[in-house]
């Protein structure tokens, strides 16, 4: 099903960044934006692309007092073929639904979810940096937007797509970064909102990853809420461990972000003739192989960075050096190929590419 979609041009275009070098990450935004609303006895409405502006939405939404709200992140790439991609976007589509189910907000037809990124993705590909490693980046994101205070579901809400130019995420090379194990803070718990994408997750996350940040350190490796005990995200990131040659990575319970870049991460490594374990790995675990020197890489997983190297552990004053501070061959070869996919410089045997226009 695809939504009939009404298109406003902006009459005052911006100038598009001229230093691409100066991008950074979310602070431009493109020229236009995609919006629908839903009320539970219309369904989906009113869809529309529009130029890019405040939203008006009522003081008592449901959004401001109950973090009634849902997010994807994802990317557009100018290949080097001179196509548009995105990268696996159904599976975004898919994990949308799966947080909106979560927060009792309404489904969106995930076809016309695809057209909708599509058709606005191509309206903006102008926008899209030319220079090695940058992109642009998309946050599609849904909010219950009742204009009374009350706790229940979303009898209205809103559906939008915002596009912003990002720089490269790595312009000073792809660095192993210090992490940081919280022992205090959590950030979520099984039967909670962990696996959904949802900015309560986020901002629960962010008073440790202050701290971290204080003491030296760019990130945190989260513990599971109950126990305090198993490994569960590091930053706002999935995490993988390279231990005795087999890869372990804790598995999906509920309270962890099924993540895309995770998911491609563990079909390349098993069609490399990897054995990849998807389970409950201690901090005790991870900590003794750290010592004995089994634990030969580690590595954050996201849209943003694609891969992060994990050079450092610190944990109850202890400091861990894995791969000598240095990226991993494992690690430097899954961004390699995860990358050389998105950008089209490696050939896509998965059909992970899904090309949106020819520039």
């Amino acid at each position: 099903m695809k939504y009939d979609i009404s298109v406003t041009l902006t009459t005052t275009p911006k100038q598009k960044p001229q230093d691409e070098s100066k991008l950074g990450f979310g602070k431009i935004f493109t020229d236009h934006m995609f919006l629908m609303d839903y009320n539970k006895d219309k369904g989906w409405y009113n869809a529309r692309i529009v130029p890019f502006g405040p939203l008006p939405t009522h003081p008592a939404s449901t959004v401001f007092h109950y973090g009634v709200e849902v997010f994807e992140g994802m990317k557009a790439y100018r290949a080097v073929d001179g196509s548009i991609r995105m990268f696996r976007p159904m599976e975004n589509v898919k994990r949308l639904n799966q947080s909106a189910e979560r927060l009792c907000l309404p489904a969106i037809d995930e076809e016309g979810c695809l057209d909708i990124l599509n058709k606005i993705v191509e309206l903006e590909k102008d926008w899209i940096p030319h220079s090695e490693g940058t992109s642009l980046y998309i946050r599609p994101f849904m909010y219950g937007n009742d204009p009374f205070l009350g706790v229940h579901a979303a009898a209205n809400a809103v559906f939008a797509v915002i596009c912003s130019p990002v720089g490269a995420y790595y312009a000073e090379g792809l660095n192993p970064v210090k992490i940081a194990i919280e022992s205090e803070d959590v950030r979520a718990v099984r039967g909670g909102t962990g696996y959904a994408k949802c900015g309560g997750n986020y901002a629960a996350s962010l008073r440790a990853g202050e701290r971290a940040e204080k003491n030296g350190y760019t990130q945190v490796l989260w513990l599971d809420g109950v126990e305090r005990k198993y490994i569960e995200e590091v930053g706002a990131m999935n995490v993988m461990f390279k231990i005795a040659g087999k890869i372990v990575t804790p598995a999906l319970l509920g309270s962890v972000l099924p993540g895309i870049t995770r998911k491609s991460c563990i079909e390349l490594m098993r069609s490399w003739g990897y054995e990849v374990e998807e389970r409950q790995i201690s901090i005790d675990e991870l900590l003794k192989a750290a010592s004995d020197g089994t634990l030969e890489e580690a590595w954050g997983t996201g849209t943003a960075a694609v891969v992060s190297p994990i050079g450092k552990l610190f944990y109850e004053e202890v400091e861990y050096v894995l791969s000598d501070n240095k990226i991993g061959a494992l690690t430097q070869r899954l961004y390699d190929n995860l990358t050389g996919i998105q950008w089209g410089k490696v050939e896509d045997n998965y059909g992970w590419s899904y090309i949106v226009c020819n520039g």
